[in-house]
Formats: C-alpha cells, structure tokens, sequence
C-alpha cells in the first residue's frame, strides 16, 4: 500500500482528495495548520459508505502543523521510513488561497505559500521522496479572450497569489531540472471547483471572506446575505457576466489520484495539466441553475468590475484527457445539487 502526504488536506479539496484515495486503499497523513479549516472533514470521513473497510486509526493520520516547521516535516518522513512504510509520494494543497486578500497583505502570500513549499521539497529531497502533485491554479494564465486556455498559453498572473503559484511551479522545474532523475512531477491547474460530497457530509465550509462565485450564492439561499454582489455586467460575454470553467470537487479530487497513478507508472518527468471541464458558464447562468436545482431565488446586485478579474477563464483540457485515465463525469447541474444539499445539511458550516 502506498503512503501519502497530504499538506493542506483538512481544506474542501484535499478532504475531498482524502476520500477517493482512502477509498481506493491509499494510507494517508495529512499535515494541516488549520488556520482557515479544521480537522472536522477528516472526522466526517468516518460516516462515508466505503466500498472496503477501512481502518481509520491505520489509514489516515492527521498531524496539526505548519508546513514552514522543517523540524516538524523531518520527524514525519523519518517516523514513516522507521516504521517501514516511507512516504511515496506528497499532494501540496497547503497555501492561502484568497485572491483579494493577497492584494491586501502580499508578504503573507510569499511567505506561507513559497516559504512553505521550499521547506517541504528541503524535506522531500533528503528522504529521496521526489513524486509530487501540486495544487496550482489557472489564475496564472493571462486570459485577454474567448478561447480555451492551453498549458502553453501566456503566464502572467494578476494577483499576489497567482504570482507565488507561477513561482512555485518555476522552483518545481529548478528542481527537476536539476535532479531530473530523482523527480516525477505534476502541476495541476484547477479552475473552478464546487460542489460536495453527494451524501452531503462533507463539503465547502461558505465564507465571506471567499472569493469565489459559489460560497456567496449559498450564503444568499441560507439568508445570511440578503443578495449576491455581482462584479461587473459589461464584460464582452453574451450576458455581460464573467464566464467560468466550474468542475466538480469530486472529479478534481480524482484527477489527483489519475495523476499519482500517471507518475507512479512513469520515469522522470514534469507535467503542467489544465483541470477543468472545457465548459464555460457565466455568472448569471450559475445564478440560474441553483435556482432551478434549489427553489431558492438569488437576488443579485451588480457592482463595479473586481481587480484582477477577467471575462473568460475555461480550460482546454485535452491534456488531462489524453494523459491521465481520468475524465470529468459531473455536469453544472449535479454540482449544484450537491452544493445545495451539503448547505442543507450543514447550515453553519462544521
């Protein structure tokens, strides 16, 4: 059985990543700090139907720390090479993640999210543990147009924390460039992920302090916002609304485990993969799906354009398609719905 570490993996991708590779056998320890999730997600895995048993107290560790903490990480990977089990391979969710707020205290941004990388590939290179798969995101593309975003298309982020995710990526290459044979690599660029766990249990904690479209239209239907702000209705869409490529969590959960499965058959190798579902949907569009899907109805107020925003982010994802045995299975319409119905179930959150 291989053993994983998950960094970041309480937050609502990695518990959800935690799932499908528990599920599929996988031995997993997550280090999380815990600054913007708790370790509740891991806790609710517990009431999941698995189709295998599995023994939580073996299967999954959780560990509260910092990824900065190089003490910390050492005693993880030496634990785990003493006991016979080394560490194969590392999911990097850890990071901050709020647009808007990197703007706002960019040291933060380069400190945790560079900072913490560094200390985890030190630790990484030491225990010759050189497979990793890494939570970028295509808010490092230059988006000017209407069309598919490419792996080769324009870099040039317009935020802090598009800068420090197209700065990890560069160390990544520094690295594998200069141990090729020691590395196998895969940056995967997520576009728009929402949605939950169908049965409801575990899902996106909503915040206002979140920048993303969906949390605020959940906040909306559970009347802790009487209406949704919208950013802008003169953009050159044919509503005027930005359009997004949304994928559901669970499909981005799997494609991480397609990509552990693709390095681990491979030699030495780093791949930059685009992980959306090619689908483009505006705001207005996801406004009116939820209403349909939830009953719900979501007044909306437009505001000025947000800095740092573009019209059209949707991915060309013909990469993923042809490279990993993966293929996104959930529609806009079943996101909805189980985005709604984790809201249901868990109106305050965890």
């Amino acid at each position: 059985m291989n053993r994983l570490l998950l960094t970041g993996g309480c937050g609502y991708i990695g518990s959800h990543t935690c799932y499908v590779l528990l599920d599929a056998g996988y031995e997993l320890i997550v280090i999380d700090s815990n600054i913007n999730s708790t370790d509740i997600p891991l806790l609710k895995l517990r009431d999941l139907n698995y189709s295998k048993y599995i023994n939580f107290d073996k299967n999954l560790k959780f560990i509260s720390g910092d990824i900065r903490n190089i003490d910390l990480l050492r005693s993880i990977f030496l634990e785990s090479q003493k006991d016979g089990n080394p560490i194969d391979g590392v999911l990097h969710f850890a990071g901050l993640k709020s647009v808007s707020e990197s703007i706002l205290n960019p040291i933060s941004y380069w400190e945790a999210n560079v900072g913490g990388t560094i200390s985890l590939l030190k630790v990484m290179n030491e225990f010759n543990c050189g497979t990793i798969v890494f939570s970028s995101s295509a808010s490092i593309y230059y988006s000017a147009g209407l069309k598919l975003l490419k792996e080769n298309d324009l870099i040039k982020p317009t935020s802090p924390y598009g800068y420090t995710k197209e700065v990890i990526e560069k160390i990544l290459m520094s690295t594998f460039e200069s141990r090729s044979q020691n590395w196998k690599i895969a940056n995967l660029r997520y576009f728009n992920p929402i949605g939950a766990h169908p049965s409801g249990i575990i899902g996106e904690n909503f915040s206002t302090k979140s920048d993303n479209l969906f949390p605020h239209i959940c906040m909306v239907a559970s009347r802790e916002k009487s209406y949704l702000e919208v950013y802008g209705n003169d953009w050159p869409t044919n509503d005027g609304t930005c359009i997004r490529d949304y994928i559901h969590v669970l499909d981005l959960a799997e494609a991480h485990m397609s990509a552990l499965k693709m390095l681990n058959d491979s030699s030495s190798k780093i791949e930059n993969i685009n992980i959306g579902t090619g689908n483009g949907t505006s705001v207005l569009e996801l406004v009116t799906i939820f209403e349909e899907v939830s009953g719900y109805q979501i007044p909306v107020k437009f505001s000025d354009r947000r800095k740092g925003d573009v019209p059209f982010s949707v991915a060309d994802n013909s990469l993923a398609l042809d490279i990993l045995e993966w293929l996104p299975k959930r529609n806009i319409y079943q996101m909805c719905k189980d985005g709604f119905k984790w809201l249901n179930k868990n109106p305050k959150g965890y």
